[in-house]
């Protein structure tokens, strides 16, 4: 039989909006034990009391405080420059034979251009590219001839950079992903490399992602 605090803590992890406000403190952990007896009533032991399970999400939210002042919130504190660019189109193409030549000389032609944002990440299946939509007609014709997935205009991309310690510390972008989910930001995508990560948002949303982002590093 698994014990009260295993069962509630697997019953917190698979809540993640959940496991953010009990770490806020802004749940009420009687009511919380309630709807938990009632929705693990077949994996509890028939004798448990609503106090242990009470007690079960003190000792977790202390645990999870723990967590995010310590640890999450250490890193975040030292985010470093946050840089926004606008008026960016978001390409998905079929992967085929001639797509990684068509991008060598996409690549090609844009280097002769000065201030254009270009970055392109390659799936099991698609070829994603983002350009300045000042370059969208060279995209569009060294592309022509291949098969596109989908097509996103009049986007945004905001860009973080890290601290080192972000590759050790579990939980960082499922911090700031959060707390973005929260504010209803929509993600069209992200681009991560070992110390920084981009996003790309709508325009009419740039301006809260960046103020979501800015006010962690400042509250942290």
């Amino acid at each position: 039989m698994k014990s009260v605090a295993s069962i509630v803590e697997n019953y917190i992890k698979t809540k993640p909006f959940l496991l953010n406000a009990l770490s806020q403190g802004i749940i009420n952990l009687t009511s919380l034990s309630r709807i938990i007896m009632e929705e693990k009533q077949n994996e509890f032991d028939k004798e448990v009391k609503q106090g242990a399970i009470v007690m079960s999400l003190k000792r977790l939210t202390d645990e999870l405080d723990f967590r995010a002042n310590h640890n999450i919130l250490k890193v975040i504190k030292n985010i470093g420059e946050i840089t926004v660019r606008s008026s960016l189109t978001d390409y998905t193409f079929a992967l085929s034979e001639t797509i990684l030549n068509q991008q060598a000389c996409l690549i090609s032609e844009i280097n002769s251009f000065s201030d254009i944002f270009y970055t392109s990440s390659r799936g099991v299946n698609e070829t994603n590219i983002v350009v300045s939509k000042s370059v969208d007609y060279l995209v569009e014709k060294h592309f022509a001839n291949e098969k596109q997935i989908q097509k996103l205009e009049d986007l945004a991309s905001i860009t973080v950079k890290l601290p080192k310690e972000n590759i050790v510390i579990p939980g960082i972008y499922y911090y700031i992903f959060q707390c973005l989910a929260w504010e209803g930001i929509i993600i069209n995508e992200v681009i991560s490399t070992s110390n920084e990560f981009t996003i790309l948002v709508s325009e009419s949303q740039v301006e809260t992602a960046f103020r979501v982002i800015k006010n962690l590093k400042n509250a942290s």
